[in-house]
């Protein structure tokens, strides 16, 4: 089995189910195909006239209320501290997210995107900016000036765009979005009891 996690470092409901999905995957022998994307970017673009870096204002107060104790509710179950909003949320989250594919060519890209969560959530850090993102070179082991450069490629630019474009195609519209197998789709944290269970049928399946 695979399992396909198109996820933005900016959302915290993907904080949780990033660190979530790592024991299921591992519990069922199933490969984890990390795909970063823009959040903003698909919401923008599946909602025409909504706007994805001011809709959190207009929320109802019942709602936002709600929306923050199952937040906590969330972080407290999986064991993680959550601060929200962190300061200037939601971030603009380019850079960071294309750090995330640089960094998968070398095998980091789950140490550099915990990293990134954490700094986020945890530290209300604003990991737009280039001096934060130097700092977490610092935790996972990369040259910062060899990251800060690589970003800035156009291969690189274009390998995350087409992320963005592929997780529209195929009916995405927010993160966490994942795909079982290529075709089982599955969106939020409270969704993986649905993918645990579509995993145990196919495990059946194969004995």
């Amino acid at each position: 089995m695979k399992i396909e996690f198109f996820f933005d470092c900016s959302s915290p409901w993907t904080y949780l189910a990033f660190e979530r999905i790592q024991p299921l995957a591992a519990e069922f022998n199933a490969r984890i195909i990390w795909r970063p994307i823009l959040v903003g970017a698909i919401f923008n673009a599946v909602n025409p006239g909504v706007e994805y870096y001011t809709r959190l204002a207009k929320e109802p107060p019942r709602k936002m209320s709600y929306f923050l104790k199952d937040l906590d509710d969330w972080a407290r179950a999986t064991g993680l501290k959550i601060l929200f909003p962190p300061p200037g949320h939601p971030v603009r989250s380019v850079r960071v997210m294309r750090a995330c594919l640089a960094l998968q060519e070398c095998g980091k890209i789950v140490p550099w995107a915990r990293a990134a969560f954490r700094a986020y959530f945890e530290q209300g850090l604003d990991i737009s900016c280039d001096d934060t993102l130097a700092a977490l070179c610092g935790v996972v082991g990369i040259d910062p000036a060899w990251l800060l450069a690589r970003i800035t490629e156009q291969q690189v630019k274009d390998a995350l765009r087409a992320n963005v474009e592929e997780a529209i195609a195929r009916e995405a519209f927010g993160s966490p979005t994942m795909y079982l197998d290529g075709d089982d789709m599955y969106f939020g944290v409270d969704r993986l009891p649905m993918l645990r269970a579509a995993m145990e049928r196919r495990r059946a399946a194969a004995c």
